[in-house]
């Protein structure tokens, strides 16, 4: 069953994620187009929009700075990494908007909210010898031109307040990792799909490295494991969009 919503998905590997919205908008999630998957190098990509990094590892961060100074995109990102990035970037970040888990943009035509994330965050800071802190993790929901809602949780694990990410923004579709080892694994994210009361995930962050061993045959079982054997798993090749 298509999602049919005029959008289109397509996965790069990893977390890295291009939305084509309905009013002909792009969007980039972690785009780290160098990842072992990836088809594509971030070199070609010509168009961005807007601009969403859900945490501050290396993984995730990719190619966002070299993108977002080619580019100019809006992007909306938690309060420390906008620190960090108006010092970073050539202009000052003009088109960086600090925020907050809670908080909502409306930007490029969207309306992008930050919610929660149960991970870490930051990257090492090889010249002073620290790590380089960057916020916390978060995860966001996107609602485009026609009303119709994502949610790209990043790097996560299950936790509880999933229930209120779906009484407050209702998801029409979940980009869950599912890989194990740093997120959750296949058995956990059935447990996110059934509080986020979606019926079609995405699954991410697997298959990268031998340790992401999660897979989306196993997610599709443990779905139906909980009774949830009627939700659809798009899980397209590297490169390819579910629309």
């Amino acid at each position: 069953m298509a999602i049919d919503r005029d959008t289109t998905f397509t996965w790069y590997g990893h977390a890295c994620v291009e939305v084509r919205t309905p009013g002909d908008k792009i969007v980039l999630i972690d785009p780290w187009f160098g990842n072992p998957l990836s088809p594509r190098s971030a070199e070609s990509v010509q168009r961005c929009d807007l601009l969403l990094v859900t945490h501050g590892h290396g993984d995730h961060v990719g190619d966002a700075v070299a993108l977002a100074s080619r580019l100019r995109p809006a992007w909306p990102c938690i309060h420390e990494m906008s620190l960090w990035l108006s010092r970073t970037l050539p202009g000052g970040g003009d088109a960086v908007i600090g925020m907050n888990k809670g908080g909502t943009v409306d930007v490029a035509g969207l309306r992008v909210t930050m919610v929660g994330a149960d991970h870490s965050s930051g990257d090492w800071n090889a010249d002073g010898g620290v790590p380089l802190y960057l916020g916390e993790p978060a995860g966001f929901v996107v609602e485009l031109e026609n009303g119709f809602r994502f949610y790209h949780a990043g790097d996560t694990a299950v936790f509880g307040d999933m229930r209120l990410i779906a009484d407050l923004y209702a998801p029409d579709v979940a980009i869950l990792p599912i890989g194990g080892h740093y997120t959750m694994g296949p058995r956990e994210a059935a447990m996110a799909v059934g509080l986020l009361g979606v019926t079609h995930v995405m699954p991410i962050h697997y298959g990268t490295f031998p340790l992401l061993a999660g897979t989306p045959d196993e997610l599709q079982a443990e779905l139906v494991a909980s009774g949830l054997g009627h939700v659809q798993v798009h899980a397209p090749d590297p490169g390819g969009t579910v629309s």
